[in-house]
């Protein structure tokens, strides 16, 4: 059985730099599912054209728009990027770049020019689930997404501050303090016995 080696991790991308490389729906795809997870992202795009749609929600965040073809220096500064335009061979020289320069990319659809996926995410409040397919099935992350947002109670996020709260008061050591914290939420987990 084939197996996800996937690496999850929550990325403070108010803190990186973004670069997003097309202007057309896949970009504004990607950048509509970043603002939506992290609306403080710091994003810049470039391409020739944007849909009015992306000129609108990039003037909504911090989103700095570049009316210019793709070339290495943007690249400069940047953390991780995002190459999506409606040229294989522009993406691809993308991620060759990036690859050269140790920077993270994903080229939309394109699983082999992947360092990362963006995958379904479900948020409510403090509470952030995300779900891969290894890049297989965007269509099952999506219907997984649909399964969590209605699985997860609206009032989730009281619960963590809670807990929060609580465990601030606990007192012992780490293992004691996570035994603690274990027992007190045994309940969340319907077990079938």
């Amino acid at each position: 059985m084939e197996r996800n080696e996937l690496y999850p991790v929550f990325l403070k991308v108010n803190n990186l730099n973004v670069l997003i490389v097309g202007g057309g729906n896949v970009g504004l795809e990607k950048l509509t599912f970043l603002l939506k997870s992290s609306p403080n992202a710091q994003v810049q795009m470039v391409a020739p054209e944007f849909l009015p749609e992306t000129l609108k929600l990039a003037g909504n965040h911090n989103v700095e728009i570049t009316k210019d073809v793709y070339q290495e220096k943007y690249l400069e500064g940047k953390h991780m990027v995002v190459a999506c335009t409606d040229k294989p061979e522009v993406n691809e020289q993308v991620y060759h770049d990036c690859r050269k320069l140790s920077k993270l990319v994903n080229v939309a659809d394109n699983p082999p020019f992947c360092d990362f996926y963006m995958g379904g995410i479900v948020t409510k409040g403090n509470v952030k689930v995300a779900i891969s397919t290894n890049g297989h099935s965007p269509t099952t992350a999506k219907r997984l997404r649909q399964f969590f947002e209605d699985v997860l109670p609206e009032n989730i996020d009281d619960l963590v501050k809670n807990l929060n709260e609580y465990r601030k008061t606990l007192k012992g050591d780490f293992e004691q303090k996570v035994e603690a914290l274990n027992e007190f939420t045994k309940g969340l987990v319907n077990k079938k016995g």
